[in-house]
């Protein structure tokens, strides 16, 4: 943890360095706090999925399922009440799928999320015709794209988001039961936990997840698209596991996953302001991921 908080740290220093003008302004801070948001929830439902010794591919194109159904909804002007609840509902349901699949299915949670991750997608282009429907509802805008205290709603939903997901991870039963099925299914079974039912509800969980993330990136950009929420996976994961979850389940952290979270913002964004190409980025998350790996199995072999 302390390793995350000093690079985190250091990019904050290089970002001052090279652009003091705009790294630390209100608006640049405010920027990279409503970027983290969507995907900071996304990592949330993706750590507890981890750390239950699972894995979803789906939660990019979950998000662009959920907001292209919800934004299908407020064309035909329906209020926004059933916008939000259409988004969540079909998050869930998307998570539960790929929850029963491998649990109930026993599908390897690589396979059945990749299939997810295609079905979804495709769904999506078929149900905005690969259109972009913008969201004019002035309701949902008021909510969303608000401020509350000074501070924009969309950061609020991320805190509120990430501080249930902390408590349910480290102050519950369901937190330690899905590190026991993470550590050991066969132990956790042993234990009297229904191992399967737990599973499919860690997966509805995280699709829950996507939903609250598909409001947010309709928040943002007033739209819903199919190309939403794209290679959210990636960086959803790449979050989680250099926040200090092992890939193979049974420890997790979710500060570590915040951490995780704000240094993959912050170094895109630290490029964005010197005007630095994005497969140097790509590169330099790919190093970061990497290393994170490295020092997984490294801790892991002197445990």
């Amino acid at each position: 943890m302390i390793a995350l908080l000093a690079v985190f740290i250091a990019l904050c220093v290089v970002g001052y360095a090279t652009r003091p003008d705009a790294f630390l302004t209100e608006g640049n801070i405010s920027t990279v706090l409503r970027l983290s948001a969507a995907i900071g929830v996304v990592s949330v439902g993706m750590t507890f999925v981890i750390a239950a010794g699972g894995i979803d591919l789906s939660v990019g194109s979950i998000v662009a399922l959920s907001s292209v159904w919800m934004t299908t909804w407020a064309t035909q002007s329906f209020g926004p009440v059933v916008m939000v609840l259409c988004a969540l509902l079909v998050g869930t349901a998307c998570g539960l799928v790929n929850g029963v699949l491998v649990s109930y299915g026993k599908v390897v949670p690589f396979i059945a999320t990749l299939a997810m991750m295609a079905s979804a997608r495709g769904l999506a282009e078929r149900i905005s015709g690969r259109q972009t429907q913008v969201v004019d509802d002035p309701a949902f805008g008021a909510v969303f794209r608000g401020d509350l205290l000074g501070v924009p709603v969309l950061i609020w939903i991320f805190a509120v988001v990430f501080a249930a997901g902390w408590v349910l991870l480290n102050r519950s039963t369901f937190g330690r039961r899905t590190l026991a099925v993470g550590g050991n299914a066969e132990a956790a079974r042993l234990a009297g936990i229904d191992v399967r039912r737990h599973t499919a509800v860690v997966y509805a969980l995280a699709g829950l997840c996507c939903g609250i993330a598909a409001l947010m990136v309709v928040a943002r950009t007033t739209a819903g698209a199919s190309t939403n929420g794209m290679f959210y996976e990636l960086d959803a994961i790449a979050a989680v596991v250099i926040g200090g979850t092992l890939l193979s389940g049974g420890r997790a952290s979710m500060t570590g996953t915040l951490l995780g979270v704000l240094i993959f913002t912050t170094l895109g964004n630290v490029f964005t302001l010197n005007n630095l190409e994005t497969d140097i980025q790509n590169i330099a998350k790919g190093a970061i991921i990497v290393l994170a790996v490295l020092l997984q199995a490294r801790t892991r072999r002197r445990a």
